[in-house]
C-alpha cells in the first residue's frame, strides 16, 4: 500500500537519485521504522491543506495514540461536529498522507472497520501491527 503511494509520489516528482531528496529519504526511513515497530509517530513537516473542517479532523487524527482506535462518532465529537460522523468519514477519505496522519485508527462504532482508502485488508493489517507492538511495549 505505502509502496504504491511512494511510487506515485516518485512519478509526480520525476527520477531522483537516493540522497537528492532528503525529505523523501526521511519519509522512507520513518515508514521502514514504523513497519518494523520501532516508530510510534512520524516527525515530518506536513504541508497538507483542505477545508478548515478537514484540517481539524486531520489534526485530531494525529492525536490518536499508536495502537488505539476511536469511532467516527467519537472523532466527530472531538472536532465539535456533533453527529456529523459521515462528514468525518469523508474528511478521513480525503487524507492524502495515510499512516502519517493515521486515519486507519478510526473505526465504526459497532466495532467494524468502517472504510479505508487503501482497502480494508490494509486497514486490518495496520491495526493488527499496532496492536501487537502496543502489547509488547
Amino acid at each position: 500500500m505505502m509502496d504504491a503511494q511512494l511510487a506515485a509520489v516518485r512519478r509526480r516528482i520525476g527520477p531522483t537519485r537516493e540522497g537528492t531528496l532528503p525529505l523523501l529519504d526521511r519519509l522512507q526511513s520513518q515508514l521502514d521504522e514504523y513497519f518494523a515497530g520501532t516508530r510510534l509517530e512520524f516527525d515530518l513537516p506536513l504541508d497538507i491543506s483542505g477545508s478548515s473542517f478537514q484540517e481539524r479532523v486531520w489534526d485530531e487524527l494525529r492525536r490518536i495514540p499508536y495502537g488505539a482506535t476511536i469511532s467516527y462518532r467519537q472523532l466527530a465529537e472531538k472536532v465539535a461536529a456533533g453527529a456529523a460522523y459521515r462528514a468525518v468519514g469523508r474528511a478521513n477519505g480525503s487524507n492524502r498522507v495515510a499512516i502519517i496522519v493515521p486515519c486507519h485508527r478510526v473505526v465504526a462504532a459497532g466495532g467494524g472497520l468502517g472504510g479505508y482508502g487503501g482497502g480494508l485488508p490494509a486497514k486490518r493489517h495496520l491495526l493488527d501491527l499496532e496492536a501487537r507492538r502496543a502489547v509488547m511495549r
